[in-house]
């Protein structure tokens, strides 16, 4: 099962911009430019769970959470600086997991300075 949910989770974080992927904690990471984590996949990582930790806008996970804590947690390390986690060893609803992957590279990526 991870397997193929692995491979989906790929194919949206390595159509984001400038995405790269690594190994970080021995799991399948994604990065801008191999600088800054926007998504981590968590295959039994801290529990018997498969999810992804993706980056978050502030108070984008206590809202996900409070609404709906079957399918959203709050990650150990990086939820305390609001990441969200995204469970996927439920039922999937891949267009949002994709959005919340987009965002996620959103919050992370450098603003572009205006131009003169």
């Amino acid at each position: 099962m991870s397997g193929d949910v692995l491979a989906r989770i790929r194919t949206i974080c390595m159509a984001q911009p400038d995405a790269t992927e690594r190994l970080s904690h021995g799991e399948p990471a994604w990065f801008h430019r191999d600088k800054k984590l926007f998504v981590m996949f968590a295959d039994q990582h801290h529990d018997s769970r498969v999810a992804v930790w993706c980056a978050a806008p502030p108070g984008f996970q206590e809202a996900m959470v409070s609404a709906e804590p079957d399918k959203f947690f709050r990650p150990p390390y990086v939820g305390v600086r609001g990441w969200l986690g995204v469970y996927l060893d439920v039922e999937v609803n891949w267009e949002e997991v994709a959005d919340i992957i987009s965002q996620a590279y959103q919050t992370i990526i450098p603003a572009k300075k205006p131009s003169k």
